[in-house]
């Protein structure tokens, strides 16, 4: 099934506030929860849809990427194909108050990070997007290129362990390393994320001053990227393990690199193949003849010109065009355009007169129907 635009989903205008975007969610999460409706998976199918396009429009950033590049713009970002619902999870704290013990929920529905010895839950970091900007030369043979981008990593002043005097974290008092707390209303007991840990388990008695107590502080990279032959324009390459750093020593988020091909002057690019227009004389397209033309690659070739060729005709070179992943190349298609000139010599004036009078010329012709011209 298609999916649908995530502000459908949800049922609000693309000018929905932020506040607008989590009111709808909450009234569709509440509707559609699986523990409202047991065994019914259309409900939970449409739990999930829900929580997806909220993970997308309830962050700025994410929000601002599917605006202008759609489903693309949002993929490894956690939207679009594999998703970490880690931070959709917080915003239910402020979404649902005491509504209920969601971590549970996501961890049993998707997965979820999972929390080591102690009740930390481990995380994976984010993922980054870069826009690299290419030549049209560069995206048709590869290239390696430097880029340089900010990321978090790990402190180097608490290296790491979000505490000033290195102390690390220790067990949270108030729920023992659980990072939950109970409480009863009525008949019913319900979990809710710690108030003093934040649901992390642990907590740190003197944050460093650097990294707030995270472990984590921005830091600039320079990576070199290889971008493979044949790359088309709008696609990405995914770089493992260059994201965002996690804290509590989860996984590295991965980097992706979204490609954009400045276009060329004189080539055209569909598929593998590659167009170009080949402009021809009056003489050499009567008479036929060979032409040397400049490739992609700046290699001299020879193009034979049939007599009698006509504006238009699309000639073939093999294996000059674009590079494909198994090593072949596609070709290159020459359209001619037939350049008749503006300004004749007096000699050149009599030849075309001769020309005329030889060959019969009619100077009185009938309409031709348009599919005599398509054949």
């Amino acid at each position: 099934m298609a999916k649908r635009d995530y502000y459908e989903v949800l049922g609000v205008e693309k000018t929905a506030t932020k506040d607008d975007i989590k009111k709808a969610y909450r009234r569709l999460a509440i509707q559609f929860h699986p523990d409202k409706n047991p065994g019914d998976k259309a409900s939970e199918e449409k739990f999930k849809e829900a929580t997806e396009a909220y993970e997308v429009l309830g962050d700025d950033e994410k929000r601002q990427a599917y605006d202008r590049f759609g489903f693309a713009g949002v993929e490894g970002m956690g939207g679009g194909q594999a998703h970490d619902f880690s931070g959709v999870f917080r915003d239910f704290e402020d979404i649902f108050g005491g509504f209920g013990d969601f971590s549970n929920i996501f961890d049993s529905f998707f997965g979820g990070g999972g929390r080591r010895g102690g009740g930390e839950r481990v995380q994976r970091g984010s993922n980054l997007r870069y826009d690299l900007e290419l030549s049209f030369e560069d995206a048709v043979f590869g290239t390696e290129v430097d880029i340089t981008y900010s990321r978090h990593d790990s402190c180097k002043t608490c290296k790491g362990t979000g505490s000033a005097d290195g102390s690390g974290r220790r067990v949270c008092p108030t729920c023992q390393g659980s990072g939950q707390v109970r409480r009863s209303s009525g008949f019913f007991s319900i979990a809710q994320p710690c108030p003093t840990c934040r649901g992390e388990g642990a907590v740190i008695e003197h944050p460093c001053r650097e990294c707030g107590g995270s472990g984590l502080a921005k830091k600039k990279q320079k990576i070199r990227v290889t971008i493979p032959p044949g790359v088309e324009d709008g696609k990405r390459v995914g770089i493992p393990n260059q994201g965002d750093a996690a804290q509590n020593g989860g996984p590295a988020g991965d980097l992706y690199v979204f490609i954009h091909v400045r276009p060329h002057e004189y080539f055209e690019r569909e598929g593998n193949d590659l167009y170009c227009a080949l402009p021809v004389g009056l003489a050499m397209a009567s008479l036929g003849g060979e032409i040397t033309l400049e490739t992609i690659d700046h290699k001299k070739v020879a193009v034979s010109i049939p007599a009698g060729t006509q504006n238009g005709t699309l000639l073939r070179i093999r294996g000059e065009g674009v590079p494909s992943q198994n090593g072949r190349r596609g070709d290159l298609y020459l359209k001619v355009t037939v350049n008749m000139p503006q300004k004749l010599s007096r000699r050149g004036r009599e030849i075309l007169e001769e020309f005329r009078k030889v060959e019969g010329e009619e100077t009185q012709v009938h309409p031709v129907k348009l599919s005599e011209l398509k054949r």
